[in-house]
């Protein structure tokens, strides 16, 4: 997705361009040297073993679910209006994408969609990842300054309670399911009423047409007993007498 960078802060116009969870070079010998954070003061991403100089500066927590980039709402509320940014619940954190997803296939039914990349939401969302909603503001209103808030301080949780990787068995659930709790309207998801993800709404369309057309299936009887039944006895025959 392109984004015009005459039009962003340089630390914004980074974070949508950075590529995290590389191996950093510097410390390629160490474990643990994936590059999961963010440096908002310097505009670099860095691993864990290269936060000492930065201690001081904001730092943004880059989590990372199935090859995709996630990052808390709570953060990222901090930094830019995110309403209408579907978010998800995981491990009890909402958290929003950083990028669009692709998807792999391509369905458009009744219901609701990015405005950026057609991805189905849930209802009232308009975005279905930070980059979404940003692509949308510079092309509709020229720049995204006025939806930028000033964030003084960010800092990382504490040291070896979160390494911001989420497994594939972690469940990303919509914001305001009944797994969640509300109380985060300030930007945007937290009251919002979405119980289950749209493709799970896509399973059950499919399922309900399933099951209708079992419904309408008509009741037969197996062929064998048809035919028995409908077989005309004949008049019973005596072997020859020789």
């Amino acid at each position: 997705m392109f984004v015009a960078s005459n039009i962003l802060p340089r630390w914004l116009e980074v974070l949508l361009t950075e590529k995290f969870y590389n191996a950093c070079i510097i410390h390629e010998e160490a474990k643990k040297n994936e590059k999961n954070v963010y440096c908002l003061d310097c505009c670099i991403s860095l691993c864990p073993h290269c936060l000492s100089p930065h201690h001081s500066h904001r730092l943004l927590q880059i989590r990372r679910y199935v090859y995709h980039d996630v990052i808390r709402l709570d953060d990222a509320a901090k930094l830019i209006d995110c309403a209408f940014v579907q978010s998800y619940t995981t491990n009890s954190a909402k958290v929003v994408f950083l990028h669009h997803r692709p998807q792999t296939r391509n369905f458009r039914g009744s219901g609701n969609f990015c405005s950026t990349c057609d991805r189905s939401l849930q209802d009232p969302y308009l975005f279905c990842s930070l980059s979404c909603k940003i692509d949308y503001l510079i092309r509709t209103t020229g720049g995204v300054s006025k939806y930028l808030l000033d964030c003084k301080f960010m800092s990382l949780p504490e040291p070896g309670s979160d390494d911001g990787l989420m497994t594939p068995d972690s469940i990303l659930e919509p914001a305001g399911s009944s797994r969640t709790s509300s109380g985060s309207g300030g930007y945007g998801g937290g009251t919002m009423d979405c119980r289950t993800l749209a493709c799970t709404a896509t399973t059950e369309i499919v399922r309900k047409k399933r099951s209708s057309l079992s419904a309408c299936r008509p009741v037969c009887s197996p062929v064998s007993e048809i035919s028995s039944m409908n077989r005309r006895k004949g008049t019973p025959q005596r072997a020859p007498l020789y």
